[in-house]
């Protein structure tokens, strides 16, 4: 047992090397800064844009990896990831589209789509007070996109089940507290925790919020804030919140409820320079998640559809 966990830690930091930082300084010297134009252009019109793309970030990256396999559109004879239950409410797919057919004017068949979306979310973070730091690309577009293989931590799990989904992918208890710590900025429609509000409130959720959230969910269509006070701010207020039984939904409240993961939000509640450093550093972790790199995949001319088959330098894997 021991020699594959030594194989598999091995070949995850070969890939991951491959990827560095100013990957495309010689090729698209531009890249970075059409990226950085561009979220900053949507999120003077669309502060929500933040929490957006952290989640096409996310849901991306849980499955097959960080390949921009969630872009792909569905044809009449396949469902894509993009069609799957859990990310037909994703946005940010037109900003990401605008930004590669930026690129590409300068830099053809150079940028991928991986890449761009993991550009567009260290930016996007940086302007919602987040964390700023310097992101490895590198990364190749992949070849599949599968609705049948979506299969993400769901918002009603317990910290073991959701803990499960992170280690499967190489992540730590510590990286998937950070990670969540990102609904500071999130938005979730009632139907993702209504069971907690009737017909038996839940006595883990605070009363009065529990009240307010009732009220705001008499709308079928109703959405509301998971960080209830800095609701446009990457900060350290959802630990303090939920810390209040505040939490809103189930696994955001269960991490204070785990003993395993209690003393995390504690720690990120009381010292939000930790969870600030501790959120970039779990950033770039998801960001090299199963990742394609040197001549496996692609580099999509379009990042919804999949590049022709015969088309010079693909590999078919």
């Amino acid at each position: 047992m021991i020699l594959p966990l030594i194989f598999l830690c091995c070949v995850f930091h070969l890939v991951s090397a491959q990827l560095r930082v100013g990957f495309y300084n010689s090729t698209c010297p531009q890249a970075e800064t059409i990226v950085r134009q561009a979220v900053q252009k949507q999120f003077n019109s669309d502060r929500s844009i933040t929490a957006a793309l952290l989640r096409m970030h996310f849901h991306d990256c849980f499955v097959r990896g960080c390949d921009a396999s969630i872009l792909i559109k569905s044809t009449k004879s396949k469902q894509s990831e993009r069609n799957a239950g859990p990310n037909q409410t994703v946005r940010g797919f037109e900003l990401i589209d605008n930004i590669k057919k930026s690129i590409e004017i300068s830099c053809p068949s150079t940028v991928s789509c991986a890449d761009i979306i993991t550009l567009a979310t260290r930016d996007a973070v940086a302007l919602v007070g987040g964390p700023t730091y310097a992101i490895p690309t590198g990364r190749r577009d992949g070849l599949v996109s599968n609705a049948a293989d979506v299969n993400l931590p769901g918002p009603s799990f317990t910290v073991p089940q959701a803990l499960q989904s992170f280690t499967n992918k190489g992540l730590s208890l510590n990286d998937m507290v950070t990670l969540l710590g990102a609904h500071t900025v999130g938005v979730a429609h009632c139907n993702f925790f209504q069971n907690r509000l009737s017909p038996v409130p839940d006595n883990t959720m605070d009363p009065t919020l529990a009240a307010q959230l009732l009220k705001t969910c008499s709308k079928s269509t109703a959405t509301a804030f998971l960080d209830q006070n800095t609701s446009f701010t990457i900060d350290n207020q959802f630990f303090r919140q939920i810390m209040l039984k505040k939490g809103i939904l189930k696994i955001d409240q269960e991490l204070t409820l785990d003993k395993s993961s209690a003393s995390i939000v504690s720690g990120f509640a009381s010292n939000e320079n930790t969870f600030r450093q501790s959120f970039a550093n779990a950033m770039i972790k998801m960001a090299s998640i199963d990742i394609l790199v040197g001549r496996a995949g692609e580099i999509r001319n379009n990042c919804g559809v999949f590049n022709p088959p015969n088309q010079k330098g693909r590999k078919v894997l």
